[in-house]
This record gives structure tokens, sequence and C-alpha cells, in this order.
């Protein structure tokens, strides 16, 4: 490349885009860690976009009509971060860029949401945030057609790389957005052709352009160094219906010795060489200053959304009264103050008629109850829509032709699903539920942790939880899978009983702001175990007494889901030979778990033997209960699975698994020696 024909062609850009090119390299020459090469190839097209199309106010950087940036490359942190502090964003100081990669500062190794604003997503494991953008703009369609093109006009912009577009999640994420032709969305792919172990043509022969293009994406494809080559191909994108990727050809690591080579990816910290690129660059700058009209020109930038911004304020303030109070309402995660009484009567009608359902039918009584009052609740299946029990009558589907629907079609593509959902919560106003098979949880796992991360409340809904979905055998029956989900921190993991539980669930899940929720429902009719109505939510406790011991309490018996009612015959039995047990319904072990002690020590007292009873495995927290919490190993056991399953029907498979009120009752016996 001839750095200074690039210069003099565009001295005014090339200031600009050097001074990202500088900031990185001096950042991660501190840190002595990062990725340099990526910020350094993607500088002019990154400086295009914010100078001549991203609409954004550096100053106001949660302004809900925004343009969605997404850096699906993450490891290229230092790009998205000198934008920040180039354009004056306030959560980004120089001293932020100082500190990169240290200890408390915004500025992490990868870009992590909730750091700063400006940031809109975390982003590193390659491929989420292509998938997350997916969400995004799925998310500005459908409040666009709710509140009008006057309050929700904006595009979602992305930054992935090489590495994005080999991961799988990359095509659930590409054929979902050509299917639903989302021309607010624009992918400029940093075609750099290097990875960290060399070249992609080491792995992949992929013909990029083709695949977006049979995915029914508009594409262009440009050199990513010439700045009014980029400037065109914006415009041209901004102009077609449908989503748009442009193949951007760069050189990673632009003007340094590790140019065009793997090392380039990575961390470029000798000195002679950021001295020489620096030179290369024609600039002469100490390290991390930026000269006070190259910053002051970035500024400009910044500052250029702020009449758009205060334009947009005062068409949101001429919005009839109810509806700017609903737009305030929803993008505030706040719910609607009918929600608590529409909960309640679900449940005392569920206590009264004491039905026995399957839960994953109790879920979907709930959305029929809750969707009509909470219109920003967006739900959808995998491909399960009819087995999940997802979609509420009052939903239409989502389309091309119908942006004011609800319910998402998202095919067999559970990792897309669960990603596109956190890039929906991400950007507001909408709060996404969407089911699988509790089995499944595998493919959708990365963005559940994701969402546990970014401290969103994404709604993840499990059916078919355990060996008790039947016939179709062990690769549909979850025994591990409750265990990686509680495992996994900012977490709740709700396995109710019935349908009053269930309630109880939903209602705390759709009130969640800062936590993802796992429901686990069960495919095989339960009992209605909750036969007296309460108004209090019980589940938010965690685990509460279900059943109390009539005599001297003996036995303890924990529970979860469909094995409530197989701990109440067990208690049925025991309490007919004189021994007192309690029952305890133990939905959510991480709410039981930040319960005070006095909670806790009355649910689980000393004393009793315990024994816990789940259809999976012990590791998913049971010890905690039955060990610890004054428990003792001596007179603690367990019943549920230490193998997987098999294919039977259900019932067969609980008693060959000995998953049964009478083993609950001998256990018990035996613990009491």
């Amino acid at each position: 490349m001839d750095l200074t024909a690039l210069r003099n062609a565009n001295p005014d850009h090339w200031a600009k885009a050097t001074a990202i090119r500088a900031l990185t390299l001096d950042a991660v020459a501190a840190a002595r860690s990062g990725h340099s090469g990526m910020p350094m190839g993607m500088a002019d097209v990154a400086t295009v976009l914010f100078e001549k199309h991203l609409k954004f106010d550096a100053a106001n950087p949660e302004w809900p009509d925004r343009d969605r940036f997404i850096l699906s490359a993450g490891h290229g942190s230092m790009l998205l971060y000198a934008l920040l502090y180039l354009t004056g964003n306030p959560d980004i100081t120089l001293d932020e860029i100082r500190n990169f990669r240290q200890w408390g500062a915004r500025t992490a190794g990868h870009p992590e949401y909730g750091h700063a604003r400006g940031i809109e997503t975390t982003t590193g494991p390659l491929g989420q945030g292509i998938a997350n953008a997916v969400g995004f703009a799925m998310a500005e369609e459908m409040l666009r057609a709710r509140f009008g093109r006057k309050v929700m006009d904006h595009y979602t912009w992305v930054i992935a790389g090489d590495g994005c577009l080999m991961e799988g999640i990359s095509q659930e994420a590409i054929a979902l957005a050509g299917r639903q032709r989302l021309g607010r969305l624009i992918v400029l792919w940093d075609n750099n052709n290097i990875t960290i172990d060399g070249s992609v043509d080491l792995a992949d022969a992929t013909d990029q352009v083709a695949r977006f293009r049979a995915s029914g994406w508009h594409v262009q494809e440009i050199d990513g160094h010439d700045p009014a080559a980029i400037d065109a191909a914006i415009a041209t994108a901004r102009t077609t219906r449908r989503p748009s990727m442009i193949a951007c050809r760069t050189h990673i690591a632009l003007g340094h010795a590790a140019q065009d080579t793997s090392k380039g990816h990575g961390a470029l910290t000798d000195p002679q060489q950021l001295a020489e690129a620096k030179a290369a660059y024609g600039w002469s700058a100490e390290p991390f200053h930026v000269p006070a009209e190259v910053k002051a020109a970035w500024e400009a930038i910044g500052a250029r959304g702020a009449a758009e911004r205060e334009a947009w304020e005062a068409r949101l303030s001429e919005l009839p009264k109810r509806r700017r109070a609903e737009f305030d309402r929803v993008f505030a995660r706040e719910v609607p103050r009918r929600l608590s009484a529409v909960i309640r009567a679900v449940k005392k009608e569920a206590s009264e008629a004491g039905a026995q359902m399957a839960t994953r039918q109790s879920s979907q009584v709930v959305l029929e109850a809750v969707n009509p009052i909470m219109r920003e609740t967006v739900g959808g299946s995998a491909d399960l829509s009819g087995s999940n029990n997802t979609k509420s009558s009052d939903m239409t589907v989502f389309d091309v032709d119908n942006r004011k629907g609800r319910y998402v079609h998202w095919g067999v593509r559970e990792h897309g699903m669960a990603a596109a959902m956190n890039g929906m919560a991400l950007h507001g106003g909408i709060r996404p539920y969407g089911g699988t098979f509790m089995a499944f949880t595998d493919y959708a796992r990365p963005a559940m942790r994701m969402a546990a991360l970014m401290k969103i409340p994404t709604v993840f809904v499990m059916t078919h939880d355990s060996i008790g979905l039947g016939e179709d055998g062990p690769t549909h029956q979850p025994v591990e899978h409750l265990a990686i989900s509680r495992a996994t921190p900012n977490t709740w993991v709700f396995r109710p009983a019935d349908t009053v539980e269930t309630a109880e669930a939903w209602e705390l899940a759709l009130s969640s702001r800062q936590t993802p929720s796992v429901l686990s429902l069960t495919r095989q009719g339960v009992p209605t175990v909750r036969t007296e109505h309460k108004a209090a939510n019980l589940t938010a406790r965690g685990a509460y007494v279900l059943a109390e011991a009539t005599g001297r309490r003996q036995a303890i018996l924990i529970a979860t889901g469909s094995e409530v009612a197989v701990a109440l015959e067990a208690r049925a039995m025991l309490e007919a030979e004189g021994i007192g047990t309690r029952v305890v319904s133990m939905p959510c072990m991480e709410l039981f778990a930040a319960q005070d002690e006095t909670w806790r020590r009355r649910v689980l007292p000393a004393g009793p033997v315990r024994v816990g009873i789940e259809a999976a495995t012990r590791l998913g927290g049971w010890d905690r209960w039955l060990l610890g919490e004054r428990g003792r190993a001596t007179k603690a056991a367990f019943i549920g699975m230490d193998t997987f399953g098999a294919s039977a029907p259900a019932g067969m498979l609980y008693e060959k698994f000995g998953i049964t009120a009478e083993a609950v009752a001998d256990k018990v016996r035996a613990l009491l020696g």
C-alpha cells in the first residue's frame, strides 16, 4: 500500500482515521496485550461511517432513536473505544484509553455492555454481534410499526470479521435477516483474509459474497481504504429494502511491519515497529495525544447529531399523553400496573380448577392473559411452536408484510434465536422470549451466557424438561441441562410444579430488569399442587413449605417441577406410617439462595432427614440444600438421574429410573434407620 498516496488524496480523512490507528497502537502497547490489526485496518471504514452516515449524539449516547453500531469483531475493541473517545462520549476519557484492559477500566479487552454508554452489546465470542444485530434490526422494525416513523426510524450497523462469518451462528443470522428483508441492517465485512493461524484459506474456501447473496442480501465489494468508495457504498446500501453487506477489502495492521500477516491480528508492541508505523502515517504526536485540530474535527462529528436528537425529542413530546407514557414505560423496562392483578387471577382460577396440565400448557395459559396487556412482549420458537406453547392467540406473526407482528418463527436456529432475542432486549422497548426443547439448551447456550453476562432479562422457554417427555428418548431428554443453567451466574432457573407456580415464574421473569430467566417446563401433565389460593408470589422466595408434617417432623422432601407431585405422594405414604413429613417446593434455587437466613432456616430447619427429588443430575445445585443449610451427609439423599434416559413411555421411565413415591419413601425410611 502507498500510504503517502492515500494521505495526500484525502488529508482530512487520513488525519481522523490515523488518530484511531495511533490510539490503538498506544493502548495495546501500554497494556502489552490486545488486538491491533483490525482497528488499524478498518479505521477508514469506521471514519466514513461515523462522519457521514451514523445517526448519533455523542453527548447523549442512549437516545432511543440513535443508530446502533455493533462491533461484532469485538477483539478489535480499540476501534470502538477510540471512536467513543474521539467523538466526545462522556464515558470514555483519555484516561480510560490509557487504562485499556486494566482492572476497573471501562475499556475492557472486549467491549462489555454496561461498562460505558455507546457500547451497544458485549462482543468477543465471534458471531454473537452479527446475530445480536438481527435482533436490533427486528426490534426497530417492530417499534417503528407500533409507535410510528416519527419516533423510531434508525439503522443497525455492524463491523464483522472473517472469524464472525466462519462461526455457524452467522449463517443462522444472515439467513433469518434475508428472509425477513431487514433493510435497516447493514454489515461492513472486514475482508482482510487473515486469522490467528494464518490466511483464511487454511480453513475456509467460502465465497462470502455469494453466500450473502444466496441468503437474500444486497451485496457490494469495495476497497476498504478508499473513503469515496466507502461513502458511495454505504449510501447505496441505505437505499435497498434488503439487508446489505459491504465487503471491504482491507489490510490488517495497515502500515505496520506486521501488515497482512497473522501476527498483525494480535498485540503489536515492538517500540521500533510502532514508531515506524506512525512515521509512515505521518503522525508525530506523542503517545496518547491527538492534535487539537484532529480532536476538534472528531468532536464536531460527535455533535452533528444533536440537532436531530433535539428534533426527535420535540416529535416525541407531541405524542398523545398515553402513547408517550407507554413509550417511556417499555424503554424503562417497567411492567404494566395490571400485571400483578392478572397473574393473581390466573393463579386463583388454576387453584380452584385443580386441573392436571403440562406446565408448557400452563405457560401458554399465562401468556394468553399477559401478552394482551404487555404489548412489548415478543414471542417465538425454534420451529417448535406447537410444542413450546409460546404463541398466544392475540399474537400475529412478524413478517415482511406485518411488522406489527409479535411472534417470530425463528426456524431451526436455537443459537441465532437466543442471540437475536438478546439484541431485541438490548435495543430496548421489547421483552423477548423464545422456546425450544430443554435438551437444545446446548445449541443456545453461548447466547444464554451472554444474556447473563450483559444483565439483560431475556426469557428462555425450555420445554420437555426431563425423561418425562417419554418416547423421543435420550437425545431429547435433558438430564444435565438444569445444572448447566444453574451454574451460570446471574440466571434465574424456574422449574414450576403447576400452573400457579408457572404464573408466578412468568411474573418474575417479565418484571426482571437485569437477570435472564430459564423456564423449565414439562411435556407431561402434572397435577395442581397449589390448591389453596394465595395472593403472594411464593416462587419469589425460591422455596417454601408446600405441605407441613402433621406430627413430629422427621423428614423434609425437597422437590422441583414435576417431582413435587412425587414428593406429595411419598409424604402421604410416610404420614400414614406416622413419619411426619414436610414437602418443600423449590421452583428457583437462585432466589432461595438470595433469601435471608431467617427464611432459609424456616424452610430448611436442622434435624429432619432430607431427600431431594428431581429428574435430573444431583450436580444441579442440590448438595447445598441437602448437605449445607444445617443438613448432614449421613441424613440426606437424592432421587434423580445419574445416567442418560431411554426411549419409553414417561411412566415406565420414572419407574425404571427409580423416581417414584415408593423409592422416596424407602429412602426416608433408610435414613431414619
